[in-house]
Order: C-alpha cells, then structure tokens, then sequence
C-alpha cells in the first residue's frame, strides 16, 4: 500500500457526500426489499439478496440506520432502527447456533445503549435497562458456545461444529465485553460461574495463536502476519490439527475478510481491556501478557495487510489466489476491480480499515506515536478511496453503499455482472455497515465528539 499524508479536513467534503448516499441508500431498501425470504445478505445487479447459510446480517442493516441518525440527528433513522430492533432482534440475543453475537446484537441494542449513554438520545430508565438486559444475554449466549482446548483454554467454536475457530469471532467479542462492563455472569452446570472476561481473554489467545501467523517457523508458509481462516480441533482431547479455510482459497492463504476481522477486533480489545483494572485481569494472565498477545496479533496483521495490499488500500479478495499473479505486482498499482482474473473485496478494506485506525490510535496514546502514525495513515489512505467511485455508489437505483464487496468466492455465490469475468460491481450488507462505522470513526474525529467506543470513554 501506499501510505501518504491525508488529513481529515480534506475529507470532510467527501464524507457530506457519503451521508447523503447512505441516506439515499437506507430509504432505498426499505422501500424495494421484501424482508419475508430472509435478512438482506448481498446485490445481485443491484437489488439485494438473501442467502440462507446463517442469520448474521440483519443487526447491520438496523445497526446502519442507528448509525446515520449519529451522524446526521434525523430521527426517522433512529425510529427505523429503533422499532426494527424492538420488533425483530429478540431471537438473535438467544440464537444458540452462531458465533455472530457481536455482529447482529452489539450493532443495534449496543448502538441504542451507547447513544443514551452519550445524551444523544433520551429514555427511561426502562428501556436502558431493556437494552442493557439484551447485552449481558448476547454476552453470555456467545460465550456458552464453548470449545475447551488441550493447553487449558478453549474458544467460541464457530456455526461449523465444536471443532471449528473462526478468526472472525474475534470481532463479535464485543458482545462478551459489553456483557462484561454490564456486571453479567454466565452460569453453567451445578451453578458454576463462568467469568466472561475469561472468555474474552481465552478466545482472543487462541485465535492469536492458532488462526493468526508471525513468521516463527510453525509451517512452511508461515509469515508475519498472514492468518488463516479456521483452525481445526479434535474434539476428544482439545488438540490442535490443522489450519483450513471456508471462505478462502486454502488454509495455506490468506483470505483477506478474515484478515481485517482480526485487524479490527483486536484493536478494539485493547481499547476495552484499557478500561479495566489490573486486578480484574490478574486471573487470565494480567494485563502485561494479555496487552503484548494483542499487541502483536493487532500489530501483525496490520502489517501484512499493508505489505500485501494494492497502492490505493483495496486488497484482492485472497492474497494467494490462483490467478492473482496474471495481475502482476498488483501491491505497486491501484486496485482493479473490474480486471478478468480475480475480484477485489472492498469490505475487506472497510473492516481493516477501522482496525488501522484504531491501533495507530492506541500506539499513540501508549506513546509510540512513530508506529501509530504509519497505521493511521494507512487508514486514512483506505478511508479516502472508499470515498470515492468506484468503490462509493452513487448510483440511486442500486441499494448497496459501497460497491466490489465479495461473500464467498469459493462456492461462486457472489454475481458476475454481464461482459465482466470476476464478481465486482456489488455490495453487502457487512460491507455497508462497516464502511459506515469506519466513517462514523473518522466523522466523530473530525467534529471534535467522543470517540466512537462502547466501552465507556476514553482520552481523546
């Protein structure tokens, strides 16, 4: 990636117009999108579509219309969001099959929260309680889908089985840690106690040893930073035997989506295990250990996103995929969507983004302000591509917000536009809300308001 001096001023004009578009976009599906076949997952040809592999999407279309009202204070998207999340969210606090719980429920009964924690919104102290009680539940349900492994600790085992470790969950340990901050704690057999934060701490420890890679020798294609999709389990003994991958090209690839999960959720982690005391973190390993295992997983994966992503910050959708090298030296030139071999992902870049962002952020504060600027940088470089087209839709007929989003290259379900080779020219519903929230992130600092956390404030 090429890294550049940007500053926020400068985007302010572009990012008026991202509003203005998501607006347009928000209304656009709710008028057009027929919610009866399932949650709105992807465009096909600009309209989009469900696709039933799990119910993991619709807290971010609702979670998209909390946001905008953040932004713009336009109360028709806060009653949108508001009313959905009354009305259709309850059976995703108690969905015992998934690992999504801090995708669907952290992005709207979180959202709420955080806004009526700020003053931004007003309530009784009914409905906080309501959505304080849906947050301690989301918590607690994510953390019960447990995996014990044989070094002692154990992980959420993803929608695959108990033997599956997704990198993704990394992110939805926001759900444990809101859960957490709330007071909760789960109970398991014989009225056992089960600590969420140990949860949290376990499950982001192995991930960062099993899924994220740092270049000291476990493989044969070991590499700082690369990460693979899913690390396999043996159920009987807890052990440790292979990496694979689901949505990506093999377990020996990265797959840049399940990258730039863990470059965000990791920063985000650091920003909550900050707000604890170090007596509360003792237990788990205390707050040394705990911090460097992030650090370095955080630290890791940002840089291999950089080093193996195009100039202008859109990553391809696998850094090994079988016909990226007919591109060239794609990382030297900006990102080609509409090119015949392989398709880029933009929500990928969205993601990952935000996770740049964050951990320039946090190295700042931790005063090492040299290493946190090249993060943030990077992050402003995906920041100002993503505002502009051909990643921005401007069209009003297509309900997607940021276009050349791909789901799952492997099983071909992602729409190839006529004359095109690759999937391009479509979006997600993942893809919109999170090139939202990494908006909201840069919006928030540019006006001067609190940081974008909920985790409680922390120094600007």
């Amino acid at each position: 990636m090429h890294i550049e001096d940007i500053s926020l001023e400068s985007l302010e004009p572009s990012l008026e117009t991202f509003w203005d578009h998501s607006a347009r976009k928000i209304h656009l599906i709710r008028k057009e999108y027929d919610p009866s076949g399932g949650s709105p997952v992807f465009t096909a040809g600009g309209k989009y579509t469900t696709r039933g592999w799990t119910e993991w999407t619709q807290g971010f279309q609702f979670g998209a219309e909390i946001m905008q009202f953040d932004v713009t204070g336009e109360k028709e998207f806060l009653e949108l969001g508001r009313t959905a999340t009354l009305e259709i969210m309850a059976p995703h606090i108690t969905h015992t099959g998934v690992h999504d719980h801090g995708f669907n429920n952290v992005s709207t009964y979180g959202a709420l929260w955080r806004l009526m924690k700020e003053g931004r919104i007003t309530g009784n102290d009914w409905e906080r309680h309501f959505y304080e009680l849906a947050l301690k539940n989301t918590g607690a349900v994510q953390a019960a889908r447990w995996t014990r492994t044989a070094d002692g600790g154990g992980f959420i085992c993803s929608f695959n089985g108990p033997h599956s470790l997704f990198v993704d969950t990394v992110r939805t340990l926001r759900a444990l840690a809101m859960s957490y901050k709330l007071g909760h704690t789960l109970y398991g057999e014989h009225d056992e106690p089960i600590n969420l934060l140990g949860r949290l701490v376990d499950h982001a420890r192995a991930t960062a040893r099993y899924n994220v890679y740092y270049g000291e020798g476990r493989d044969a294609y070991d590499l700082w930073g690369r990460t693979a999709h899913e690390a396999i389990f043996n159920t009987n003994d807890g052990n440790f035997r292979c990496p694979n991958s689901q949505q990506g090209f093999s377990p020996m690839t990265t797959w840049t989506r399940g990258l730039s999960w863990a470059m965000c959720g990791y920063p985000e982690q650091l920003e909550f295990i900050e707000t604890l005391d170090d007596h509360e973190l003792e237990p788990f390993g205390g707050r040394k250990e705990i911090e460097a295992m992030m650090r370095k997983a955080a630290m890791a994966t940002c840089d291999f996103y950089i080093d193996n992503t195009s100039s202008d910050g859109i990553p391809y959708w696998d850094t090994g995929a079988p016909e990226l090298h007919r591109l060239g030296d794609y990382r030297t030139k900006p990102a080609d969507p509409y090119n015949e071999f392989e398709p880029v992902d933009s929500s990928a870049a969205a993601i990952g983004a935000q996770g740049l962002l964050r951990l320039g952020r946090y190295l700042d504060r931790k005063g090492e302000s040299e290493k946190g600027e090249k993060y943030r940088k990077a992050g402003l470089r995906v920041v100002q591509t993503l505002l502009n087209e051909p990643y921005l839709s401007t069209d009003d007929r297509h309900q997607g917000l940021l276009l050349h989003s791909v789901y799952h290259r492997p099983n071909g379900w992602d729409h190839i536009p006529r004359g095109q080779k690759v999937p391009c020219g479509e979006s997600s519903m993942w893809g919109d809300y999170h090139v939202r929230e990494l908006m909201l992130c840069v919006w928030r600092e540019l006006k001067e308001e609190p940081y974008y956390t909920f985790f409680g404030s922390t120094n600007s």
